[in-house]
């Protein structure tokens, strides 16, 4: 028997891991990965963005775990050699109607204490960003990019180097919980723990229940597809170009990201996914999609945001809609200076009301932690993260 098992080897939940043989090194840590490897998913399909801490509301969990993880994100890559190129970036209002919008983006950062951030004009963004089309922007130089899978795999040799075990190719098939024990069978057998850490991501409500835990939110896949700007268009972009964002949805809006291998990825939008994994329109599972169409939440939400998600259908199919929505940031980007990207799923919590939860969510029973809302800016906190759940989970497991 282990004293804690970590279901998910995304960076979330081997930041814990590595926090809780970090605070406590005797621990028994398990970590459970269904794939071959750590990362697979929303880790791995991050556009590699240390964000600092903008756009939260100010005393939310999401603000201090934000601010607080991209320092330690930062600090954490520069004593292990991972490169880390603070490129800047810009958020940009293109029209006066965007003003008050962007004003309220910047008390915010203020009120988080997001260094170094400053309001700046049309003339300041023109030598910043030269392509850059907006009459006013927020300027933060601290934001900077990084490689999260290689963060991740980091993560997974401390874990290692530490006493504690990531397991892949161990996807949970069914919990159970025994007096003074919980027990979690894989295809490999059955692994014995005095807790559990649910950090499974897009499938975090879905081991909540094999817990026999009903969460009050139901994970909704939002699909997030890129471009990529061809070589000879790349000098259009020198870090990173943000719209201002609608405060009542928690997706930041298709932009331009300068990656750390090099490239510049355009995007993403937010359309909902036929499949947990559903990474392409092709990629479909009748028994997900029929579960979440039983939702209530699911119709509530649909109702109030059918519009915006039509036109992020439409957008998703033309690619001229989507090169007109880059052209707000950035005017000379042409339909043919781009070439199709990839896709990351986004699991986007959604309450019984129909509310697209914006904070990290937690729930706990005596012999659980569940992580049922971890979105951006979770690669960016999840040192942080992982730091403030083994907190609460020392609690449960008490001394040794």
């Amino acid at each position: 028997m282990v004293d804690l098992i970590i279901v998910g080897g995304g960076i979330v939940g081997l930041a814990t891991a590595r926090a809780v043989l970090t605070t406590k090194p005797k621990t028994r840590v398990l970590v459970l990965e269904k794939q071959a490897a750590v990362a697979t998913h929303q880790t791995g399909h991050n556009s590699g963005v240390i964000h600092q801490g903008i756009y939260y509301k100010p005393n939310s969990l999401k603000a201090e775990l934000s601010v607080s993880g991209a320092r330690q994100m930062v600090e954490y890559c520069a004593a292990h050699s991972i490169p880390v190129d603070r490129v800047g970036k810009v958020i940009v209002a293109t029209d006066e109607s965007e003003l008050a919008r962007l004003e309220m983006l910047y008390e915010r950062a203020a009120a988080n204490h997001v260094p170094h951030v400053s309001r700046i004009d049309r003339d300041a963004l023109a030598e910043i960003e030269p392509h850059a089309a907006g009459i006013a922007a927020i300027h933060s130089p601290n934001t900077a990019i990084v490689d999260y899978t290689r963060v991740a795999q980091q993560m997974c040799a401390d874990i290692e180097s530490l006493g504690g075990t990531v397991q892949t190719n161990a996807r949970v098939t069914a919990i159970h919980a025994r007096p003074g024990e919980i027990s979690v069978i894989t295809p490999s057998g059955e692994e014995q723990g005095r807790f559990l850490v649910n950090c499974a991501g897009l499938y975090s409500d879905s081991i909540a229940r094999l817990c026999g835990i009903e969460p009050n939110v139901r994970i909704i896949p939002f699909r997030g597809e890129y471009y990529f700007l061809k070589p000879a268009a790349q000098q259009l972009v020198r870090g990173l170009i943000y719209p201002v964002t609608d405060p009542q949805l928690p997706f930041l809006g298709v932009h331009f990201t300068r990656t750390i291998r090099g490239s510049v990825e355009a995007g993403p939008n937010a359309v909902f996914a036929l499949a947990r994994e559903g990474y392409s329109w092709s990629r479909i599972s009748p028994s997900e999609t029929l579960r979440t169409f039983g939702f209530p939440g699911f119709w509530k939400m649909a109702r109030r945001w059918w519009k915006t998600g039509a036109y992020e259908f439409y957008r998703s199919l033309s690619k001229p809609a989507f090169v007109r929505s880059l052209q707000k940031l950035v005017p000379a980007v042409r339909s043919d200076d781009l070439q199709r990207g990839g896709a990351g799923v986004r699991a986007q919590a959604v309450n019984a009301q129909g509310e697209l939860l914006d904070d990290f969510c937690f729930v706990e029973s005596p012999r659980s932690l569940h992580v049922l809302n971890a979105p951006s800016p979770a690669a960016t906190a999840s040192l942080a993260i992982g730091a403030h759940i083994a907190q609460r989970v020392m609690s449960h497991l008490g001394p040794q």
